[in-house]
């Protein structure tokens, strides 16, 4: 007997492979001996001059609904093949289980807080009314706006790119509609839905922020893709498993530099990176470039003939992607709901492309059709209920050729029923006629560009099904998730990713998935198995050097160094008038000074918690924080060159009531990540007796804040809590030795 190995398998047993051999092929079912199945795959014990014919008769055919592949079970091979599929059953668990706590999350919300205590917090908008706004690429749009004419919508957090749910009575309802908001203005929300019922067009409506299902889906169909993959996906594949070794990485000879600007480390992750036969990764610590270095890389590709996918994690990693090569002549087009439109992004997104698109003109006038063959048939009887009475749809057509009536029904109405289904197969010829038109020219604007840009969850959606690229380029790969990751991957045989594993991880809101590794990054876990593949990026254009030593020594061993164009740099280049500074903030406020620690030790500044929320806020940071940023205002200081930080949402929300003034910004440390500002304000906020420091523990929340400042940065904290942490005691002796310490 010899083993003949089955792939692509998906909740088969015995019995049916049992019966596709019967059924598909000339082989007797009752020779096959073991039949092993392991998951997705299986081994079939056959006799050895059948095992030919059984592959060859059942290869590519179908086993309990799933495409098969077959080959012969050689021994090295069964190994991977197990090795794999422990793969994709752990990274299918954790998808799963991230999925049901956000669903429990939001459930829960809904269950336990009234509609205006969600509007409160930003994630319901109540007293809606919905408007038809026609047909676009992602669907039927709906606008929403306040039943009361004119009428703002209140703050809130649903942005565009959000999967939204609409209901009137009971938001917890299974059937209430889903869809993408795709416009936001002060006004207004539109959002576009597959096929939404009636009642959206009406009044006393509800919108949620929903928990976007399609991700997750996306998540498991790119595990499935990697498990079957074959070709240069496969090779790809077992080298991200680890199955196979990473060839040395052979730098690209590059003659031509389109920036000639880029230092050395940004040029040989550019060689390093087109040179590498299957994977590379960017490292790129705050402020060296990371987007100028992929943009280089990507033109470098497509000037060779590649087609590259560049996706990132968030819309607005994308979309700063995109400025960057557009700005340079690349003929890129954005794919999704970008996260914010301007006029230079809105004329590459693929709407405003397709639009000029004559197959899709041609589409949207025969849908045009369809709708208006819809308002004529709204105006027959529909066979259904009490009219159909058991007749099939070609009984009804022919009782109304012959004109006759039937168990009770009127002739008129047979024949209203038939024209209704006569409109019915005209609107569904139109339709279909419409979505293949719009495929074909989805297709041609995807192929006239170099570039496709797209989330890496949109990288799945079906408007890329089925393409290709020679290269896929994964910016911000330590803010995705593993599986989020793969989504992307699977449209190429190459990957670059970039990003910094020394700061904030994705959010994974299962402890349990957390605990088994999803908030472990692909790009982290390459980095520790594979040194040989990494460029790290080391010269950086955003901080004084006093700011980035810190971070230099204790996350990147000491290999940054700042360039000089900002490495003695400081609020006094900005000519900031101190006058009028109280003479107790001069110290702390003095532009001259880079590094400022605020030990509030001595003073009584201990943090607390509101009632019913295990946040923390700490009122006298807060008024320190505020008076300081009202004196860095009076001295000219622009409010947009302003940045508060703390790690808890609660001290963010204390701050922003005290500081209402734009464009100030105040965010967490998550909101932060990724932005720089000329002056940074950092309020630790904890501070109490059992010396508890909560998630300031994790020490990539202090690399992030301290690297978001330019030319000052200033740390309010509890010295004597905060430095029972190793890592924040060596940061008070920096401070201490580069910088200044003003005891309160």
């Amino acid at each position: 007997m010899e083993q003949v190995c089955i792939t692509g398998l998906d909740g088969a047993g015995p019995g049916d492979i049992l019966g596709a051999i019967g059924g598909e092929t000339d082989i007797n079912p009752a020779v096959v001996g073991n039949i092993e199945i392991n998951g997705s795959f299986a081994l079939v014990e056959i006799p050895g001059d059948l095992s030919d014919r059984l592959i060859s008769q059942l290869d590519g055919e179908t086993i309990a609904n799933s495409r098969v592949t077959l080959k012969p079970a050689a021994a090295d091979e069964i190994e991977p093949l197990e090795e794999i599929e422990a793969y994709v059953t752990r990274f299918r668990h954790l998808v799963d289980l991230e999925r049901e706590e956000e669903m429990r999350e939001h459930e829960e919300s809904i269950r336990t807080l009234s509609g205006r205590q969600r509007q409160a917090e930003g994630k319901a908008i109540l007293d809606l009314r919905g408007r038809d706004e026609g047909e676009g690429l992602e669907g039927k749009r709906v606008k929403f706006l306040r039943q009361q004419q004119g009428r703002e919508l209140p703050d809130t957090r649903i942005s565009v790119g959000d999967l939204v749910m609409i209901s009137r009575d009971d938001p917890l309802r299974d059937d209430n509609p889903t869809g993408t908001v795709v416009q936001k203005t002060s006004f207004s929300i539109t959002a576009a839905f597959d096929n939404p019922p009636g009642f959206i067009y009406g009044k006393d409506l509800r919108m949620d922020l929903y928990v976007n299902d399609i991700t997750y889906q996306r998540m498991k169909a790119a595990l499935e893709t990697l498990q079957t993959a074959d070709g240069k996906l496969s090779e790809l594949r077992d080298i991200l498993l680890g199955l196979q070794p990473v060839n040395k990485v052979r730098k690209a000879d590059i003659g031509n530099w389109f920036n000639t600007d880029l230092n050395q480390s940004q040029k040989n992750a550019v060689r390093n990176g087109i040179g590498a036969e299957f994977l590379h990764l960017v490292h790129g610590p705050p402020g060296t470039g990371k987007t100028t270095t992929l943009s280089e890389l990507i033109r470098q590709a497509i000037s060779s003939g590649d087609k590259v996918l560049a996706s990132a994690a968030s819309n607005t990693a994308v979309d700063n992607l995109l400025e960057f090569l557009v700005e340079q002549g690349v003929k890129a087009v954005r794919v999704g709901h970008p996260a914010r439109v301007s006029r230079l992004l809105h004329e590459h997104t693929l709407d405003h492309c397709i639009s000029k698109n004559e197959q899709y003109r041609r589409s949207e006038e025969l849908r045009k059709q369809a709708f208006a063959l819809k308002e004529e048939q709204e105006q027959f009887t529909r066979p259904s209920g009490r009219y159909r009475r058991g007749m099939s749809d070609n009984r009804i057509k022919q009782l109304a050729g012959q004109n006759r009536g039937s168990r009770g029904v009127p002739p008129e109405t047979i024949r209203e029923m038939a024209r209704w289904l006569e409109i019915r197969e005209q609107m569904d010829t139109l339709f279909e006629k419409a979505d293949k038109l719009r495929g074909e020219a989805v297709n041609q604007v995807i192929d006239e560009n170099e570039v496709i840009c797209t989330t890496n969850s949109t990288a799945g959606s079906e408007l890329l099904d089925g393409v290709q690229f020679d290269l896929v380029v994964i910016d911000e790969a330590t803010q995705a998730t593993e599986p989020g990751c793969l989504i992307s991957i699977t449209h190429g045989s190459k990957v670059v990713m970039a990003g910094d594993h020394k700061q904030l991880p994705p959010t994974v809101k299962s402890r349990e998935a957390t605990d088994k590794g999803l908030a472990t990054t692909l790009f982290e876990r390459l980095s520790e198995q594979h040194a040989n593949v990494i460029s790290m990026l080391r010269t950086q254009y955003r901080m004084h050097q006093a700011i980035m030593q810190f971070s230099s020594e204790q996350f990147y061993q000491g290999k940054l160094r700042a360039d000089d164009t900002v490495r003695t740099h400081t609020l006094s280049d900005l000519d900031p008038d101190m006058s009028s500074v109280d003479p107790e903030l001069q110290r702390i406020l003095d532009p001259g000074e880079p590094v400022v620690f605020v030990d509030t030790a001595r003073i009584d500044a201990a943090e607390r918690s509101r009632m019913g929320s295990t946040s923390r806020e700490n009122p006298e940071e807060a008024r320190l924080v505020a008076r300081m940023v009202e004196h860095l205002l009076q001295s000219g200081i622009d409010a947009g060159d302003i940045g508060i930080i703390t790690p808890y949402n609660d001290q963010v929300d204390l701050l922003r009531r005290k500081l209402d003034c734009e464009p100030l910004e105040i965010s967490s440390v998550d909101g932060f990540q990724g932005r720089e500002k000329e002056v940074i304000l950092i309020s630790l906020t904890r501070s109490n007796p059992q010396n508890e420091i909560g998630f300031l523990e994790d020490v990539r929340r202090l690399n992030v804040s301290l690297t978001r400042a330019r030319r000052k940065l200033i740390v309010l904290g509890d010295r004597d809590m905060v430095t029972t942490n190793r890592i924040y005691d060596q940061f008070y002796t920096h401070a201490a030795e580069n910088g200044l310490v003003v005891t309160l």
